[in-house]
């Protein structure tokens, strides 16, 4: 009798673990998406994005050198359409166009919805912008830069409340090595912090949720077009990221090449994540809004 006694108190000690941990865990799920076009030069390649503070609009940019902007048409809370569609061109310091490989932007962050700055792979470099149509300023960039990967370098870019800069490249060099994180405080680098590998994903766009937390959106090829997609979220310490949480790992296909991500509430407080995908200028892939809400 006592066994049993003590068997049964340590399966109710049990149950109330699971079930305390169970309700602490969060997920995503899926509140829609939404398949984009426009009779636009240059449409598609779409690399990141920035949803406004209620999600009523968007700011993106594309591999081609475009800055669009959009307002959100929705119906209980869904994408239905976008309106006011606008394209403008990302201009360099001189307030001409980029050229070339220099067109590639791939990360996007907003800060106190004034200061844009925008991550570039083809050359690894990051450019801060007052206004939309206005000339650029390029950041002064560590010179460990130079041998970032060709095509793989400053995938992801999010800016915390205190307007540090953070920037990861899409690939760490080898499946057991961890992604570097550099972050730039008032012109200052550092690179303490490392995003643990799990297995063959690849970091695409990162963004601090209004929780406070760092979001990373990774994707993995797995053929025929057929991408898988994950998020992670951590919370920033001093020298390291920590309190991971896996919210979303699709299977593959379940979207299309999902690269920009931008975390934000609702009205009624809510976290929603909207991510775009990247059709590569391809005519079997599409450009999507994808919009998931935060669960417990």
């Amino acid at each position: 009798m006592r066994w049993s006694a003590a068997i049964k108190l340590s399966l109710s000690v049990l149950i109330l673990f699971v079930w305390g941990a169970a309700a602490v865990a969060q997920s995503l799920e899926l509140v829609g998406s939404r398949t984009w076009g426009e009779p636009a030069e240059g449409f598609g390649g779409f690399s990141s994005i920035e949803v406004s503070a209620n999600g009523s609009s968007f700011l993106a940019t594309t591999d081609k050198g475009l800055f669009a902007e959009g307002v959100f048409v929705r119906s209980r809370g869904r994408i239905v359409g976008i309106d006011n569609a606008k394209f403008r061109t990302i201009l360099g310091t001189d307030a001409e166009p980029l050229v070339s490989y220099r067109t590639d932007a791939e990360g996007l962050a907003v800060h106190n919805g004034r200061d844009i700055y925008v991550s570039f792979e083809g050359h690894h470099v990051i450019r801060k912008f007052a206004a939309l149509d206005g000339p650029s300023e390029v950041l002064k960039m560590p010179p460990s830069f130079r041998y970032l990967q060709n095509n793989s370098s400053l995938e992801a870019l999010a800016v915390d409340g205190n307007g540090v800069l953070y920037t990861v490249p899409e690939r760490s060099g080898r499946l057991d090595r961890p992604f570097p994180v550099w972050r730039n405080n008032k012109g200052r680098w550092d690179s303490r912090l490392q995003i643990p590998r799990r297995g063959g994903f690849l970091v695409v766009g990162a963004d601090f949720g209004p929780d406070g937390r760092l979001y990373i959106l990774e994707r993995d090829f797995n053929g025929v077009s057929a991408f898988s997609t994950r998020i992670r979220s951590f919370i920033v310490g001093q020298g390291r990221l920590r309190d991971e949480k896996t919210l979303l790992t699709t299977t593959p296909g379940t979207h299309d090449n999902l690269e920009g991500i931008s975390v934000w509430a609702n009205d009624a407080g809510n976290i929603r994540v909207t991510m775009i995908s990247d059709d590569n200028f391809r005519f079997f892939q599409k450009t999507e809004f994808v919009e998931y809400r935060l669960v417990p």
